[in-house]
């Protein structure tokens, strides 16, 4: 998922997968205290995925406030 993709969402649509990342990484987090993760980077990812969400919900909200 990348920048580009993200600004052609609605922030309704960006606030579901922003869910669903957040309870990906929660199982991602399960997994790795049980031992049974087996991609690690998928945390690393999901993280990054997060961050970049709420970085355009707050880039979005600029706008609308302008």
């Amino acid at each position: 998922m990348n920048a580009k993709e993200l600004l052609g969402q609605t922030p309704d649509q960006l606030r579901d997968s922003l869910v669903a990342l957040k309870k990906e990484a929660f199982n991602l987090r399960f997994q790795q205290a049980t031992n049974q993760l087996e991609n690690t980077a998928r945390m690393r990812n999901v993280r990054k995925d997060v961050a970049r969400i709420k970085t355009v919900l707050v880039q979005k909200a600029a706008e609308a406030a302008k």
